[in-house]
């Protein structure tokens, strides 16, 4: 007889491709399948205040980890409420499980009503929903299937790096099934032969009849599992290397021949320059989205673009498809020539940073002058939508630095949530997470989790009492928000027995001293920095007004019922 039950097989998949923890919010349709996920040993629950904390922190966790993650969640009004973390997680090629309890199989074959639905009798809705943001969605209401459903969705995710769906009927959970037999998780597609000899080649001629080529390394190399070979790439032609904002860290930025990052009109200094003057340049894994684009305004020439992607390069008007970026990076560095003409450029029109002025008050420069000066390559940083984006990426990453942003998706709030899931996913980082007092309203209870299960990041909340990238790119009232006692919310949350510590600060000694604090204190921080509502980047100044622009073009003219 099998001795294993349905949840109990899903838990030994879990454990077996390397996940110790799953985010989970219990509900009546998931309690027996909670019952059989906890019977797993070294596979740890983490409880959460909400659905949509719980997927968020499953998404950080799958940034710490660079594999799977799972959250585990009640039918509809639990699967609804996290549907927007999962949404999250396929923009940004992240592995994560979403798992929810479904009816119980005799109400689906008897057509009942049932409670937390939608009021109509279908059963089906919610995977149908996340079959739009899942690589695979499938319901789970046979015990013999459920090995092969489940095997399935997990090869998907890894496979692929795009989050799936598992609705388990809560009547099976505890059933009994199939011993999991020893498998491999995760086979990658091979390049086709001739297709990626053909593209080499071609590449190899345009790159090396230039004169001053670059390479651009995009956010894709990732889930690619390319960063290796786009670092022997540059190694072995010599070239300048920029990353792409949402790619920061994926090269490392104290090597030599990194010149720092490239986004267009706010690049870093001298960056933007030297790319957009080659005469040849190769984007290896971008992703060429408004935000990325600053509105669409990057001088880009389409004549001098290679563009490298997951599955297919493009050069010269030509399409060469079934070519895995990490086989093509590869190959392509045996057959370049060695020319740093683009890196000696740099060199050359470099700017050294600008002091920054002292002041009485804190200036979001000194700030981020402030953590600059105490990051290491034992560090995360997690920046949150907003100003954080442009001072986050504007640091210098020491070598192991790690750095997370979420800018496909954008959602705000997003951070904190996933700063408990990348604390607990990679215990050896502290994670700096930097987040804004609106995007932090949006799911502070994640801090009460961060106590609970023992994660010790350090949280700078900055407060300057709204929406500064909103206001940024169109503002109005809407984007000032009811200010909080943010650092006192960690007291509520500790609750007498908690070990949260927080502080507020206003200056840069007491920012200074709060920082040294923070570091020897073994437990989750949770810094309040005062900032005036009008200190932004001016990186955030020009992007906003370029993307507002974008925003703001007037609808066609509409003629004969048409546009």
């Amino acid at each position: 007889m099998p001795e294993f039950t349905v949840g109990g097989y899903l838990a030994s998949r879990l454990r077996e491709i390397g996940l110790h923890h799953y985010f989970a919010v219990p509900g009546d349709y998931n309690l027996v399948l909670l019952d059989e996920l906890l019977k797993c040993p070294d596979l740890e629950m983490v409880g959460c205040c909400n659905e949509l904390n719980a997927g968020y922190a499953a998404d950080g966790y799958a940034r710490a980890t660079g594999g799977a993650a799972a959250v585990v969640v009640t039918f509809s009004v639990g699967g609804l409420s996290s549907l927007n973390a999962v949404a999250g997680a396929y923009a940004e090629d992240l592995p994560v499980i979403a798992i929810s309890g479904g009816p119980n199989t005799n109400s689906v074959a008897e057509y009942e009503l049932l409670h937390h639905t939608i009021g109509r009798v279908d059963y089906d809705y919610q995977r149908d929903i996340y079959a739009q943001v899942t690589a695979d969605a499938v319901i789970i209401q046979h015990p013999g299937e459920a090995p092969k459903q489940i095997d399935n969705a997990i090869e998907t995710a890894l496979s692929l790096r795009k989050p799936v769906y598992l609705e388990v009927a809560c009547n099976i959970a505890n059933a009994p099934t199939s011993n999991p037999h020893k498998r491999i998780f995760g086979h990658r597609p091979a390049s086709d032969p001739s297709s990626l000899e053909q593209a080499i080649e071609k590449v190899a001629e345009r790159l090396n009849a230039a004169v001053k080529p670059v390479l651009v390394g995009g956010v894709k190399l990732r889930p690619n599992n390319a960063q290796q070979a786009f670092l022997e790439l540059a190694e072995a032609s010599g070239y300048g290397v920029a990353t792409m904002p949402n790619a920061k860290s994926l090269f490392p930025e104290q090597h030599a021949q990194s010149i720092g990052t490239y986004w267009g009109s706010v690049s870093s200094p001298g960056c933007g320059e030297i790319v957009e003057s080659c005469d040849c340049y190769l984007f290896a894994g971008p992703m060429f989205t408004d935000y990325t684009t600053v509105g669409h305004t990057i001088l880009i020439d389409d004549n001098k673009l290679i563009q490298a992607n997951s599955d297919n390069v493009s050069v010269g008007g030509q399409t060469f498809s079934d070519v895995q970026l990490s086989d093509f990076l590869s190959g392509l560095a045996a057959r370049v020539n060695r020319n740093d003409s683009s890196l000696t450029a740099f060199q050359r029109v470099r700017e050294e940073p600008a002091s920054i002025p002292a002041s009485e008050t804190l200036s979001t420069r000194q700030m981020f002058q402030t953590i600059q000066a105490s990051l290491n390559e034992n560090n995360a940083v997690i920046a949150e939508t907003g100003d954080s984006w442009f001072n986050g990426v504007a640091l210098e990453l020491p070598d192991g630095c790690d750095f997370a942003i979420q800018m496909q998706y954008g959602s705000i709030g997003w951070s904190v949530g996933a700063t408990l899931g990348y604390a607990l996913g990679n215990p050896d980082r502290r994670v700096y997470s930097l987040i804004g007092d609106g995007s932090f309203q949006l799911t502070a209870q994640a801090c009460s989790t961060m106590i609970r299960s023992g994660a010790n990041p350090i949280i700078f909340l900055i407060n300057n009492g709204g929406y500064t990238i909103e206001a940024e790119i169109h503002d109005g009232p809407y984007n000032t928000i009811k200010n909080w006692d943010y650092a006192g919310l960690i007291d509520v949350f500790n609750a007498g027995d908690g070990n949260g510590w927080s502080c507020k600060v206003a200056t840069k000694n007491e920012l200074e001293a709060a920082l040294e604090k923070a570091l020897a204190h073994d437990g989750m921080c949770l810094i309040e920095v005062k900032i005036d509502r009008d200190d932004c980047s001016r990186t955030l100044l020009k992007w906003g007004a370029q993307v507002a622009k974008n925003n703001g073009r007037p609808a066609h003219a509409i003629r004969n019922g048409g546009v």
